[in-house]
């Protein structure tokens, strides 16, 4: 049986690492306008602390679900290039 001159890890690579966090962040700032939207249209007058309210739920949210769908997709990443390796 060969032996491996190289270690397999498990760890994506440092650019899909990158752009899931940026992806993460976007989510983030998706939520929060999306948050601000909804309560705007609902509120009269004053309403700051609501929209603070509702920007800070919505981009936690989104944030969240965009990173659970961003950890899913690393992970399937790493499945599929360790059954293509060569090796």
């Amino acid at each position: 049986m060969p032996v491996p001159t190289h270690s397999l890890s498990a760890l994506p690579s440092v650019t899909a690492r990158v752009i899931a966090f940026v992806s993460i962040l976007v989510g983030g700032l998706a939520g929060a306008l999306l948050g601000h939207g909804f309560v705007s249209t609902q509120c009269d007058g004053n309403c700051a602390l609501q929209s603070g309210i509702g920007m800070f739920v919505g981009s936690i949210l989104i944030a969240g679900g965009t990173a659970i769908i961003a950890v899913l997709v690393l992970r399937a990443h790493g499945e599929w290039r360790e059954s293509t390796d060569p090796s």
